[in-house]
């Protein structure tokens, strides 16, 4: 299985499809996460491809109870007073490796996993139809238990539609809808429907310092050169750590007139739907 890992997305739609041959799952609010069992450790990569172990050692030695061979696709998670705390999750993937620590250790972490890419005896399962691959999901995670669990799946939408209304108060975003016949496969195969609505965007610059940031400046799917709204600390912190590691840019503007320094980052970021017709967009996570 080739590395980084390309995962599977979903396209936002207002409704979700109906009809024969539709599976669905509550979307949950955290951070995409990949786990890697290996024949001799755990690795965790990110859906930007970068390796995030060490922000989630907990997951890291609890994945250590499955199959070496096995790869599976999902979402660091952590759950607060009954409800999923994406600020938490935020915090945690910023932190230094010893912060991490401290911190999974009065917010431990856990994994809402959907998909296996990998199975530890029959290998690369991807091209395999969705419901095979739940099948064996399942299977896998039967015998290894907490904090690594399966999200929910239903095929009758009326269930799906219920966890839509009645989950949003536990954190869960909406709902995600895939085919039971799909094999998985990067890009957009999967439709969802959230509460709140984003769309992914460019990082194309920042404003401030690599260490300081202000804002980040992002390429709109529109085509757009946008100056966002200024960062919370712990985005401004996750983002300060891609961008150190990414060329240094020279100096440009936005459509606005606004002064950023300009720099390929490789960097995507959520930023809410409502705000990208005007001047500024809200950046909601790193992706």
């Amino acid at each position: 299985m080739e590395h980084p890992i390309r995962v599977a997305l979903a396209q936002a739609v207002r409704a979700l499809p109906t009809g024969p041959g539709w599976w669905y799952e509550p979307k949950f609010d955290g951070h995409r996460t990949v786990v890697i069992r290996d024949a001799e450790t755990t690795r965790l990569q990110a859906r930007s491809g970068r390796i995030v172990t060490t922000a989630w050692m907990d997951l890291a030695h609890a994945a250590m109870a499955l199959e070496p061979g096995t790869v599976l696709d999902g979402e660091a998670v952590i759950w607060h007073e009954g409800r999923l705390d994406f600020g938490a999750v935020q915090s945690r993937a910023s932190a230094s490796p010893a912060r991490a620590r401290e911190l999974a250790r009065t917010k431990p972490a856990s994994y809402a996993a959907w998909d296996l890419l990998a199975h530890p005896e029959l290998g690369d399962v991807r091209t395999r139809p969705y419901v095979e691959r739940r099948r064996l999901l399942l299977d896998v995670l039967a015998p290894v238990g907490t904090p690594l669990q399966p999200v929910p799946a239903t095929d009758d939408v009326e269930v799906a539609l219920v966890w839509y209304e009645a989950l949003q108060a536990q954190g869960i975003e909406g709902v995600v809808a895939k085919r039971g016949s799909s094999p998985y496969r990067p890009g957009r195969i999967w439709q969802k429907v959230r509460h709140a609505e984003t769309v992914d965007a460019e990082v194309v610059g920042y404003t401030g310092s690599a260490r300081q940031l202000r804002a980040l400046v992002v390429r709109l799917p529109d085509g757009r050169v946008r100056l966002s709204q200024r960062l919370t600390a712990a985005l401004a912190a996750q983002a300060a750590a891609h961008l150190r590691a990414a060329e240094p840019g020279g100096l440009a503007r936005t459509e606005d007139g606004d002064a950023y320094t300009a720099m390929p980052t490789g960097l995507v970021v959520e930023v809410l739907a409502g705000t990208t017709r005007h001047a500024v967009v809200t950046v909601t996570r790193l992706r």
